[in-house]
């Protein structure tokens, strides 16, 4: 059938329509709050870089920010919009101060839209200035405005408060983990020197740096092979070392302040300049993998006018650090050259201990070549697209706007696998199938991953073999059975991944699938439970005597029913690895030899369990 094509199939939306129509422009994915990613945090971000930039440009050094259940709060003691144009700060597309670069020289963004993105996807979205003694308050619902207060006098601190919830309509039924919303406004302390950032009563302050950073991030990684090295000159600074217990990359790096997690050129310039410099100093060629496994490092770097590869700035894209100037590659290439060279000449003892390390790199590298080589010819062999993975048609690596939705369901069981193949989105969402439980590979060389069939079939699959830049899949989500035995699967694969590529789990892939233990219906109505408050809420609505179902494995879900937990109102429980819990420690409680720390745990737990299984009884009676 054809559709006619006339003046009046042309139509012309506002800015709030627009943003509302297409938010995956503005902020990426939407999400529930389970990915430090999702659109609520991209939300909190907007109107946090609008204080941080006034403080870069010397006004206001306190921010507070409070969170309480879905409503969100940012106060800094900046300079205030100005009174008269405060609807237009909020509302009106590529409107600012920040296109008048003398003003915000090296800004976080230019292009206008942060504000009024939180503005137009929010139910309730409230912009106060307070200025020269004045103050200025304006409410909008979902973009429009339904309350604009005249100008008052105030006694207020000068500065600008914003207030937001996001809207549901668009959310869903969203939360906010305060892990994520911590470890983005640790970030903000660490590069912004005299800055305090208050969140929810707790205080933020750091006084080295990217120093701090690193210490504050590192211990996931094993204790540092040497000191850590800073350099710092111009508009760069850079801080790095290598980890014990890593056999990875990793990088946080930042542009203006803005936490780039995707890189860009600032770290590839990076990694370039790190191999050359060592390889210079040392007068020996080693291998790029030599020099950089196990290497974490922070890097900063300023620009003017940034240009990034998404709206949501997670990659930087600029090839000059200004306009007519240096460019990005260069600047930083010189500065590493000279300045880490130096270093290494002056301390000793640092460039002894990182000469070790890169020669022991270079022995297992070479022990390795062997077993990678047999490990590839058996992936092969094996016909891993065919047999262990139902693959998806859009992956993270690649360019199509729905790659961060790409997913690896990584489950056990026929049956299991089954379902969830039966169910999923053919576009997004990738299936790999288990073969029993996996080995426990605590303590174990990284060999047993090209060794093991399972393990080997499952980096490949991920493809994670030499980094993480080129990770297939944006989700990777262990599904298995609510009984013991899927509980135990689950930490197998958790040992599997923080011994072996933690930084899949610090960035934020790693996810448990969560599907629902009941089902309880009648004839009109049919509630799905994920635990047992919902189930005992399900009854008392359903009232009298509804069918009471008890899912014990995933293959007893239905495909049809099982569409509806992985598709929109799919519930994840994202991995997260808190800063004071080491990695080592962490696995050596739960998966090294039987300890009578460990007995003692399971015991009061269990107890606590018990108890609380009688409570709701109670409750319920």
């Amino acid at each position: 059938m054809s559709v006619e094509y006339t003046d009046d199939s042309i139509r012309s939306l506002d800015w709030k329509e627009h943003i509302r129509l297409r938010p995956g422009m503005y902020i990426g994915k939407l999400g529930d709050g389970s990915s430090h990613d999702d659109g609520i945090y991209v939300l909190l971000k907007e109107i946090i870089d609008n204080s941080i930039d006034e403080f870069v440009m010397g006004h206001g050094n306190l921010i507070e920010v409070t969170v309480s259940d879905k409503e969100v709060t940012i106060r800094d003691f900046g300079r205030g919009m100005p009174l008269g144009k405060v609807i237009e700060c909020v509302s009106k597309i590529n409107t600012g101060a920040k296109y008048d670069s003398k003003v915000f020289k090296k800004a976080v963004g230019l292009n206008g839209v942060g504000s009024k993105a939180v503005n137009a996807l929010s139910y309730k979205f409230v912009a106060q200035s307070v200025r020269e003694g004045k103050t200025k308050i304006v409410t909008f619902q979902r973009g429009e405005i339904i309350n604009d207060e005249p100008l008052q006098e105030s006694p207020l601190k000068q500065g600008t408060l914003i207030t937001f919830t996001p809207d549901q309509d668009l959310f869903g039924n969203y939360h906010y983990l305060f892990e994520y919303i911590e470890e983005m406004l640790w970030n903000y302390v660490f590069l912004n020197n005299g800055l305090t950032i208050n969140f929810n009563g707790q205080k933020m302050f750091a006084k080295n740096g990217l120093i701090d950073l690193l210490e504050h991030n590192i211990n996931g990684n094993g204790p540092v092979l040497y000191p850590i090295i800073q350099i710092k000159e111009g508009d760069f600074e850079c801080a790095f070392s290598h980890s014990s217990k890593s056999y990875s990359e990793e990088y946080f790096s930042f542009v203006n302040g803005q936490h780039t997690t995707q890189g860009g050129t600032h770290q590839n310039a990076f990694r370039e300049a790190i191999v050359k410099t060592i390889r210079d100093f040392y007068k020996k060629d080693f291998d790029t993998s030599d020099i950089r496994t196990s290497i974490v490092a922070a890097i900063s770097i300023k620009i003017q006018e940034p240009v990034f590869e998404s709206q949501t700035k997670t990659k930087l894209g600029s090839q000059h650090i200004e306009e007519g100037g240096q460019t990005v590659r260069n600047y930083i290439h010189d500065i590493i050259t000279r300045n880490l060279d130096d270093y290494l000449h002056i301390n000793t003892e640092t460039a002894e201990a990182l000469y070790r390390k890169l020669l022991q790199s270079e022995k297992e590298r070479k022990d390795m070549a062997g077993i990678k080589k047999l490990a590839k010819e058996s992936v092969k062999k094996v016909s891993l697209h065919n047999k262990k993975l139902r693959d998806c048609r859009i992956h993270f690596n690649t360019s199509h706007e729905n790659r961060l939705d790409s997913t690896l369901f990584i489950t056990e069981g026929d049956s299991a696998s089954g379902s969830i193949t039966k169910s999923r989105n053919v576009q997004t969402q990738a299936v790999f199938s288990l073969k029993g439980k996996p080995l426990n590979c605590y303590g174990l060389s990284k060999k047993i991953v090209y060794q093991n069939e399972e393990f080997n079939l499952l980096q490949s699959a991920l493809n994670i073999d030499e980094d993480l830049e080129n990770l297939r899949y944006n989700n990777i989500v262990i599904a298995t059975d609510a009984d013991v035995d899927g509980m135990h699967i689950r930490l197998l694969l958790l040992t599997f991944f923080l011994q072996f590529y933690p930084d899949l789990v610090k960035t934020g892939h790693v996810y448990i699938l969560q599907t629902p233990l009941f089902r309880v219906r009648n004839k009109q109505k049919t509630h799905y439970c994920y635990n047992d408050d919902e189930r005992y809420s399900a009854i008392a609505e359903l009232k009298p005597n509804p069918e009471i179902t008890r899912f014990k494995g995933l293959g007893e879900i239905s495909p049809s029913e099982f569409k509806h937990f992985i598709g929109q109102s799919i519930r994840l429980e994202p991995v997260i690895l808190r800063r004071e819990s080491s990695i080592e420690d962490t696995l050596s409680f739960y998966m090294g030899k039987n300890t009578p720390e460990r007995q003692n745990f399971i015991i009061d737990n269990l107890r606590i369990e018990n108890d609380t299984e009688l409570e709701i009884e109670s409750r319920v009676a």
